[in-house]
């Protein structure tokens, strides 16, 4: 079975540009979500590279989960918990006290997410690379 790590990079990066777009449209909720699923896509495509399986969706135990040979940034893996925070608030309701989950996304948070998420797309590209 081939190797699919660059279809997961690849959707990582329409991801990012989906959340870029989201943004635009002022649709904060969906420019978290979709930032926070470009990252995840792209840590899964370095352990996918590497011969590695990747289960679950938060970011940063997926970027630990890669071991120590990848020497990953402790504020990179920060990062990712902060785009942690958006998987399933920035979808579900329930997900806060009270409240649809635009209420609770601005332009600060789908600004710094996308900044995030774009950090850790080229931090798996450098690994890539190297």
């Amino acid at each position: 079975m081939p190797n699919r790590y660059l279809d997961w990079l690849n959707q990582a990066l329409r991801d990012l540009e989906q959340a870029k777009e989201s943004q635009v449209a002022k649709r904060h909720e969906w420019a978290c979500f979709a930032a926070q699923q470009a990252a995840e896509k792209a840590v899964k495509s370095l352990h996918l590279k590497n011969g590695q399986e990747a289960w679950g969706h938060m970011i940063a135990k997926l970027l630990s989960d890669l071991g120590p040979d990848f020497n990953i940034p402790q504020d990179l893996i920060e990062k990712g918990r902060v785009l942690d925070g958006a998987y399933i608030p920035s979808r579900y309701p329930n997900g806060h006290p009270e409240g649809a989950p635009f209420e609770h996304f601005g332009s600060l948070q789908s600004k710094e997410m996308i900044d995030y998420a774009g950090e850790i797309i080229e931090f798996v590209r450098a690994q890539m690379a190297g």
